[in-house]
């Protein structure tokens, strides 16, 4: 077994090897850039390397200095987590010439795969299905157009060494094949080096389903069941579960035989991911193709851990070490449900912009391990540490198990709404709605799904008359104890008199009429089984609400009131004293500033190209400029038909979150 191992990566995967690398007793070595200099997985491991400035060009993505790092620490063996050199065969290559073992696949299956055209030439020879498309070198937009319409629309463009939801467009018509190639193959070549695009038919109604393999570098090659992967958003992932509520016993050997023979004709080993495009309209099983194959560790991974008993981390890394698989096919089974949530920095609210800023609190959940929940949060941030511009803005991943699918998914509802971040905007209350939406519990999903249920963007889970009144209550709670102790302040007059205890409560529009006593309280007349404890300065409530229901609420004071956090939504409640707040009624409105003249970067950014200059007239929907952010081009568009009257950016600039790039008349 290996002594040392480097982990060249850094957050959340660098954290969850070096747990695992530590269990097995092998000593640890961190890289890091001058952005990750105090991050958590650099404070875990037992030595670090500084590789470089901030971004990755510069640093995580330096292969001769990761192996520079490993031969002065003599560490025996990389890991190179996912992301990153991850997928270089080049990498891997050279790992192996410096006499270092690579804890991932063989160099040669690493090329094979990670080209997606020839992978899919490949995985054809195999006997695996392979979506309808055209897997050649396309040379400019018009012959895309003519490939597209050849295919029948719609059709997915991809660019041929894409990964994690970048260089992808779906073109319902010509025009979205003429808008989309170019960027697709910008998005490539900014991404990956590499410019190529390739176009395929769109399955309708797809479910994304993938086949978790392992192999060994004896000839033994297993599937690990599957991920449910469908639930995603501009194709990157957001949930993932397993097994998957759609998949049956019969479809999961069919695609795992599949997989396993597609691992064993490019001469797999270790852990990798075999993605296939499954058509929910299929009812017969049958309509399911390859999309990829991931040659590493997936983010996801920690789904099939929970229902299968198995670490792939370790498993990984006893593979490299020449260790044969310890179980047989036989030997792996379903053990329960699993879902992991992915918490991003970004802001749901405002079209999912990415968001960036030090975490000025950073409060997870308690992990807990029993027979009927748990629940595990795999990190890489801490309180106050940074959300960097540079990388990826994954914050955490929330899994939780149950035995049950329906168990889990409460266990994330629960979860969540126990998940503090302040600082970056956060997307806990979006998980958390997907978490509770009728459709994702009955388990009818799509890859469209979150376009499909929020065409409108995201504007805060639905709250029931019963959560209102619930959240109403503990409002005039917390507004009674504020009051208490306002009273009991040194010298202010009245301090004998008793807090208000009638409150009058506007939750979401509607007006409620709480009383407060040492019986209990009273909402609109009704009186409310609910037991809680608050002390102004507290940042949770935790409330009991009848015998066996429990809710966690996020409470922080604002304006004539409070912001109450939960169940996928934020509630601002106004709570006044209730001969008050009848005359509420004669204040006047603020209307908000009409901003439709001015064109706003929606997030930090680089304004990569403007289409438009002073004077130009511009038609409502007609795009403006572009862009980019974490490596992905956003297309800004005319709220209205106008004439531009000034333009404050240029191409190249630096824009900060709301911006003015330019002004209609």
């Amino acid at each position: 077994m290996f002594k040392k191992i480097l982990v060249a990566n850094r957050g959340e995967i660098a954290c969850r090897v070096m747990r695992t690398a530590k269990r097995m007793g092998i000593a640890t070595v961190a890289v890091y850039s001058d952005a990750d200099a105090r991050s958590p997985h650099v404070l875990m491991a037992d030595e670090s390397v500084r590789l470089g400035p901030a971004p990755a060009a510069e640093s995580y993505l330096k292969a001769e200095l990761i192996l520079l790092a490993a031969k002065e620490t003599g560490a025996d063996c990389i890991h190179p987590g996912y992301g990153f050199l991850s997928e270089r065969e080049s990498f891997a290559r050279a790992c192996a010439e410096a006499g270092i073992a690579f804890v991932g696949p063989p160099p040669k299956a690493i090329a094979a795969m990670g080209d997606k055209i020839e992978s899919k030439k490949l995985a054809k020879a195999a006997g695996v299905n392979v979506v309808p498309g055209f897997l050649g070198e396309i040379a400019d937009t018009d012959e895309a157009v003519r490939i597209a319409s050849d295919i029948g629309y719609p059709v997915m463009m991809k660019a041929s060494a894409g990964g994690g939801g970048k260089g992808m467009r779906l073109a319902y018509s010509e025009q979205d094949v003429r808008e989309g190639f170019e960027a697709t193959k910008r998005e490539g070549l900014a991404s990956f080096g590499d410019d190529r695009v390739f176009i395929e038919k769109f399955i309708e109604s797809p479910r994304h389903i993938e086949i978790q393999v392992l192999g060994d570098q004896h000839g033994n090659i297993l599937y690990l069941n599957e991920r449910e992967c469908s639930i995603q958003r501009r194709h990157q992932k957001v949930v993932e579960e397993a097994p998957s509520p759609f998949v049956t016993p019969a479809m999961r050997k069919a695609m795992g035989e599949q997989a396993v023979a597609l691992a064993r004709a490019v001469g797999y080993y270790s852990a990798g991911t075999v993605e296939l495009i499954v058509s929910g309209a299929d009812t017969t099983g049958q309509g399911f193709y390859f999309l990829e194959m991931n040659t590493r560790l997936q983010v996801e991974h920690p789904v099939t851990e929970e229902i299968t008993g198995l670490d792939l981390v370790e498993q990984m890394i006893r593979v490299a070490a020449g260790e044969p698989l310890s179980i047989t096919q036989d030997q792996v089974g379903i053990n329960g449900w699993s879902i992991e949530n992915r918490v991003y920095a970004e802001d749901p609210y405002r079209g999912f912009l990415p968001s960036i800023g030090r975490l000025m609190r950073y409060n997870p959940p308690v992990a807990a391990n029993g027979d009927h929940a748990r629940i595990r949060v795999d990190d890489g941030v801490v309180e106050g540490g940074e959300v960097s511009m540079f990388y990826d803005p994954m914050v955490a991943k929330l899994i939780t198990w149950a035995p049950t699918r329906e168990a889990a998914i409460d266990a994330q509802i629960a979860a969540l709404d126990a998940f503090e971040i302040e600082g970056p905007a956060n997307n806990i209350d979006f998980l958390s709605a997907l978490m509770q939406h009728p459709r994702f519990r009955d388990g009818a999903i799509t890859t469209g799904f979150i376009a499909e249920e929020y065409p409108d963007g995201f504007h805060g889970a639905p709250a029931d008359t019963d959560l209102k009144r619930t959240l109403a209550a503990i409002a005039a709670f917390a507004a009674t104890a504020h009051a208490d102790r306002a009273r009991r302040v040194d010298g202010q007059l009245g301090r004998r008199l008793p807090p208000p205890s009638h409150w009058g409560v506007r939750i979401d529009g509607t007006d409620h009429v709480v009383e407060v006593s040492t019986d209990g309280l009273i909402v609109d007349g009704a009186a409310l089984d609910l037991a809680l404890e608050y002390t102004p300065g507290d940042r949770m409530v935790e409330a009991e609400i009848g015998d066996h229901h429990h809710l966690n609420v996020r409470i922080a004071p604002v304006r004539s009131g409070f912001r109450l956090t939960t169940r996928g939504a934020s509630h601002i409640v106004r709570v006044l004293p209730a001969h008050v707040a009848p005359y509420t009624q004669h204040l006047i409105e603020k209307v908000p500033p009409d901003l439709s003249k001015f064109l706003i970067a929606p997030m930090p950014g680089l304004l990569v190209r403007l289409d438009v200059s002073a004077g130009d007239n511009v038609e409502a929907g007609q795009p403006l400029a572009v862009v980019e952010a974490m490596k992905m081009e956003n297309i800004l568009r005319a709220e209205k038909t106008g004439r531009v009257k000034s333009v404050s950016a240029v191409t190249g600039d630096s824009l900060a979150v709301d911006q003015v790039i330019l002004e209609l008349e």
